[in-house]
């Protein structure tokens, strides 16, 4: 397929009644370096998010999410609101359970619900640096290639945002005490 001058995008070609057609994807209105630069900056910053998240894990004994705040009496009888992050099976079969400051609990919920965000975003961009490769190696197959890249990027980035959603209820519902 022709490209355009500044090999940014293919060309646009007249369709068969004689108007212009438009670019097939929205990821080649970048010139093709910028998109490139984007994406492994979007990776980057999945990694390193992924990496934080699990250092602070590993800080706290586990993360907000798997565990909970409750209330609980206290020695004046009382009601104390209680923040516990829980370790899922990573020091003992059972989970490890510790308690935490509210600030360490809002922040490792937080946190918890950025990982499916930076995940999806960082799967989807390397669906687009992978997207001309996989489009070529799927020529001739039961699906297309560009078919396949963008239901893929369709179902990680409603798994993604489904997942975010999901917990950031969950945590507003915890906050609430529900």
């Amino acid at each position: 397929m022709p490209t355009s001058a500044n090999n940014t995008a293919p060309a646009r070609l007249p369709n068969g009644n004689g108007s212009i057609a438009a670019a097939l994807c929205p990821v080649d209105r970048l010139p093709r370096r910028r998109r490139n630069q984007v994406c492994i900056a979007v990776i980057t910053f999945g990694l390193l998010n992924f990496v934080a998240y699990t250092l602070t894990y590993a800080a706290l004994g586990g993360d907000a999410h798997n565990g909970y705040c409750t209330l609980v009496a206290g020695p004046d009888g009382e009601l104390v609101r209680t923040y516990v992050v829980r370790g899922h099976h990573v020091r003992a079969l059972e989970g490890l359970e510790t308690q935490v400051s509210r600030w360490a609990w809002i922040y490792s919920y937080l946190h918890s619900i950025t990982v499916p965000l930076t995940s999806g975003a960082l799967i989807i961009s390397m669906l687009v640096l992978a997207r001309p490769h996989i489009m070529a190696t799927m020529r001739d197959s039961w699906i297309g290639g560009r078919v396949f890249v963008t239901a893929f990027g369709a179902i990680v980035a409603l798994l993604s945002a489904g997942t975010t959603v999901l917990m950031a209820a969950h945590f507003a519902a915890q906050l609430r005490g529900g």
